[in-house]
């Protein structure tokens, strides 16, 4: 949770206050800058969502909005960046982003679909 929330953090700060910089870096026109910003507020909230979830139990029942919510983040994140990878092969980084965003899918998913155990939480 915590490598989760200080990576969407940082990219929600980045895109929150540099969405020209970025926006011309990538290529695309200054009016998606709004589009980016508001993509960076997306990223903020859910950075302080999963840091306030860091403490808590989760998995299986526990806290399952929040796990539910990471995990279609990230596995529609990973297909969408897979996709658009193939399908222009001169954008490397984007190859980068696709596997960063499916380690955590997998990681997200393993903790949806298993239960926490409850003896080492409490120890």
């Amino acid at each position: 949770m915590t490598i989760s929330a200080v990576t969407m953090g940082m990219a929600g700060l980045v895109l929150s206050f540099l969405p020209q910089e970025v926006a011309s870096g990538l290529g695309v026109p200054e009016a998606a800058a709004v589009v980016l910003q508001v993509l960076g507020a997306l990223y903020f909230g859910f950075a302080m969502i999963n840091w306030t979830a860091k403490a808590n139990l989760i998995g299986g029942i526990y806290s399952r909005p929040v796990a539910l919510g990471n995990l279609a983040h990230f596995v529609i994140g990973a297909l969408a960046l897979a996709k658009l990878a193939v399908k222009d092969t001169s954008l490397s980084y984007l190859w980068v982003a696709a596997l960063i965003y499916s380690v955590f899918a997998i990681l997200f998913a393993y903790v949806f679909f298993t239960t926490p155990d409850l003896k080492s939480k409490y120890r």
